[in-house]
């Protein structure tokens, strides 16, 4: 099995290695040379030895109980000598002697609990396809590009969220094609593809054995698979408007709840459903905006792009707005910033002057002015090294800073 070498495209590489970053930078733009410098450092990088780290640990009697102090001290740079050194994580221990008595500095009571696996981000999926033989390097991008347009996931604070849909769409083929939406059956498939391209079976072969076992599983989901757009699933609800029995049915949205006196009587509502077969009506949160068509309450509801807000007397008014931030466009001073949703179903901040105005930015914004700049708008962003961070959006701009209460009051929706 070629599982995990997997023929790849060619890597991105220097064509000359004795070009080194600092020889060449002069002759390129700043993103330029630290794109080639990134390419350089990992190419070389991946050439070189591992690095070496000395593991100690310390036993320490505390009466009758036992303690113990691990940590790392690195004695071989390796690789690291090109793509640089950690930062230090604190973990190395002080120089100790056998027998050394310690002093007790303080005790600290602490509760862990076991926590579930974190969602996917794209990098961890694409590992996680390495590791199991599913697809090649060459189509990983493409499989991460379909679920999301096809939005059986979504992107949430840079993890991979499973949608209604998608979770839908997964008990329907598990449930109806069980053998081929098994992880071993996709790498065992790709394991065929690469015995075939080495001679060792015939494509003709493999795809019959495939296709004779698939038609006969595809004739039986034909036959058996729910009607999900059709299906509807009573409930305990009564409709507020005329007192027939809800039901639950599905959307381009999702799940809702909607009135089995349908089309005479049009009456929705947001619903969650349970694992256990509850169904929960999704209370319509008050905004305090009052529509300007009929003096009614606004409400937030969700649509295909994300939140919006609709008049609380649909259907007899329908009325809707986007969600806006209350953040003055940096760009055309006019419009404010509003909450959308883009087809691949990532949540950014455009103005509501669109498309007269094409300003937009992907962070949370926050009320500026940039200190630094002057640009009119700041954004919250998630870092590895200092959490979360107010920064300037504008290019060219580095101002960055720790995120304090105050500034969480000054964000959109703060």
């Amino acid at each position: 099995s070629k599982k995990g070498a997997q023929d790849a495209h060619e890597a991105i590489r220097p064509t000359d290695v004795s070009l080194t970053p600092d020889r060449v930078r002069k002759s390129l733009s700043r993103d330029q040379a630290r794109l080639y410098e990134l390419i350089w450092k990992r190419f070389v990088a991946c050439q070189m030895a591992p690095a070496v780290y000395r593991q100690t640990g310390v036993d320490i009697s505390a009466g009758p109980y036992g303690l113990r102090a691990t940590g790392s001290v690195l004695e071989f740079d390796g690789w690291l000598a090109v793509a640089g050194k950690p930062e230090e994580s604190g973990d190395g221990l002080p120089e100790l002697a056998r027998g050394q008595r310690l002093d007790v500095l303080g005790i600290e009571a602490r509760q862990h609990f076991t926590q579930p696996p974190p969602r996917f981000s794209e990098g961890t999926l694409v590992k996680e396809l390495e590791e199991k033989g599913i697809g090649r390097p060459s189509t990983y991008a493409t499989i991460i590009d379909t679920i999301l347009k096809k939005k059986y996931v979504q992107k949430e604070s840079g993890r991979l969220a499973p949608t209604e849909l998608g979770r839908l769409v997964s008990d329907l083929l598990v449930e109806s094609f069980p053998e081929i939406m098994d992880v071993e059956f996709t790498a065992g498939m790709e394991s065929n593809l690469d015995e075939v391209e080495e001679g060792q079976k015939k494509g003709e072969e493999v795809l019959a054995e495939f296709y004779g076992r698939f038609a006969n599983t595809l004739e039986r989901a034909k036959q058996n698979m729910r009607d999900v757009k059709r299906e509807e699933i009573p409930t305990e609800h009564v409709c507020d408007k005329c007192g027939k029995p809800m039901v639950v049915k599905w959307g381009r949205n999702g799940y809702f709840l909607a009135c089995s006196g349908y089309p005479d009587c049009r009456n929705t509502r947001e619903v969650r459903l349970h694992g256990d077969g509850r169904v929960e009506i999704v209370e319509q949160q008050d905004t305090g905006e009052v529509c300007e068509k009929c003096g009614r309450p606004m409400v937030f509801k969700n649509g295909r792009f994300g939140r919006f807000l609709a008049c609380s007397g649909y259907p007899e008014c329908k009325n809707t707005r986007a969600v806006t931030t209350g953040i003055t466009c940096p760009e055309c001073g006019k419009g404010q910033l509003v909450e959308r949703r883009s087809k691949r179903g990532r949540v950014f901040y455009g103005c509501n002057g669109y498309p007269e105005c094409r300003f937009s930015v992907f962070q949370q914004p926050a009320e500026g002015p940039c200190p630094d700049c002057g640009f009119g708008i700041l954004v919250i962003r998630e870092t590895k090294k200092d959490g979360l961070v107010l920064s300037c959006p504008q290019k060219g701009c580095s101002f960055k800073r720790p995120l304090g209460r105050e500034d969480e009051n000054k964000a959109a929706g703060g």
